[in-house]
């Protein structure tokens, strides 16, 4: 999971009025299947109410796997759905407690190769 300021994604928000919101949902979804989740296209919002809402439970269910249920996956969700961005904000800081435990795959040296002068 990619490290965010949890103050940016509570900020964010209010100053793209709501659009980092679903861009954020988006990022951190993707970062979630490519750990091994399944959450569907976001593409679902687009059916009223139950798209939204069926969406958000997959996708809290995702946080509560990624973060090996130090938030549970109700709680992920209800806190999103109430708080909005602040809930947002709270999950973005578990997410950097994931990634400071899991650091990412660091990138290998190429070899080096003597040259003859």
């Amino acid at each position: 999971m990619k490290q965010r300021s949890p103050i940016a994604v509570l900020l964010l928000p209010f100053i793209t009025f709501g659009i980092y919101s679903w861009y954020w949902a988006v990022k951190t979804k993707g970062e979630m299947n490519a750990l091994g989740e399944k959450i569907p296209t976001a593409w679902i919002w687009l059916i009223p109410i139950v798209g939204t809402i069926w969406w958000y439970w997959e996708y809290s269910k995702g946080v509560e796997h990624v973060t090996k249920e130090k938030i549970s996956g109700i709680l992920a969700f209800i806190v999103m759905w109430l708080l909005g961005p602040i809930g947002q904000a709270i999950i973005q800081n578990a997410f950097n407690k994931v990634a400071e435990v899991v650091p990412p795959n660091p990138v290998p040296e190429s070899p080096t190769v003597p040259t003859q002068e």
